[in-house]
């Protein structure tokens, strides 16, 4: 078995996933053809080496890991379940698997909280319709990160909004504004795991305010251990989750 092939058999969680590369983000998409795959497309990342990884393949087996831990796990705080599934190996360092992340967390711990019959069906419901939204490399080239569109299907499917429906269309709308607007805030570089903290902040006050549901969130209990393997540069002191120094 040759270097090559050895090297596809591993995948890294941050930069290339074939030999650990910092990745070209490109302005205009280019042809390339998926490393583990053989799919041709038009991409706008890829490694300087010439390598390339698809969605599929990037995101593979994650929805599934995801979904079991989720359905699994009476944890009430968000927060929790979210740094549990971050921490995994198979997670991708960024990418929009954090959307469903985002996705899983929420209603996972509003439906161990009891308040509201939320359904295993309607979490997978929700984490289905996120993936179909949340590709990447969009949410930097649309604005739209998957992150706040993974808290827009939780709300989607608690309330079933739908384009008929006027009142529940409307809060998942703001649900989602406010959420964007809330991590534009974390930007700098982008960073997904810190997205996806501040977006189950907006989701448990979300929560608070249409379902009067008061999860036991507990953010001043995150100290980040990803600082130094940000492919981009961790924004370090300036993020809300970066350890504190005594």
């Amino acid at each position: 078995m040759d270097k090559e092939c050895c090297q596809q058999e591993i995948k890294r969680a941050e930069n290339c996933m074939v030999c650990g590369a910092t990745l070209e983000y490109l302005e205009r998409a280019a042809s390339v053809t998926c490393n583990y795959c053989g799919k041709e497309e038009a991409g706008y990342v890829r490694c300087p080496k010439g390598h390339y990884v698809c969605d599929e393949c990037h995101g593979k087996g994650a929805f599934d890991l995801i979904k079991d831990i989720s359905l699994a796990t009476k944890e009430k705080d968000p927060l929790v379940i979210a740094e549990l599934l971050m921490a995994h190996p198979k997670i991708p360092f960024l990418g929009c698997e954090h959307g469903l992340i985002a996705t899983a967390s929420l209603l996972a711990a509003l439906r161990n909280e009891g308040t509201l019959s939320i359904s295993d069906g309607q979490i997978v419901e929700a984490m289905k319709r996120t993936q179909k939204q949340s590709m990447p490399p969009y949410c930097a080239l649309t604005g739209v990160c998957g992150v706040p569109i993974g808290i827009g299907a939780a709300f989607s499917v608690i309330l079933g909004a739908a384009c008929p429906k006027d009142r529940e269309s409307a809060i998942t709308m703001h649900v989602v504004a406010r959420t964007i607007d809330t991590i534009a805030n974390d930007v700098g570089p982008m960073c997904c795991k810190s997205f996806v903290r501040t977006a189950l902040g907006v989701g448990y006050n979300a929560a608070k305010e249409y379902f009067n549901v008061n999860l036991p969130i507990h953010r001043e209990r995150i100290s980040c251990f990803y600082s130094k393997r940000h492919p981009h540069g961790c924004r370090e002191s300036e993020c809300l989750y970066f350890p504190k120094t005594t």
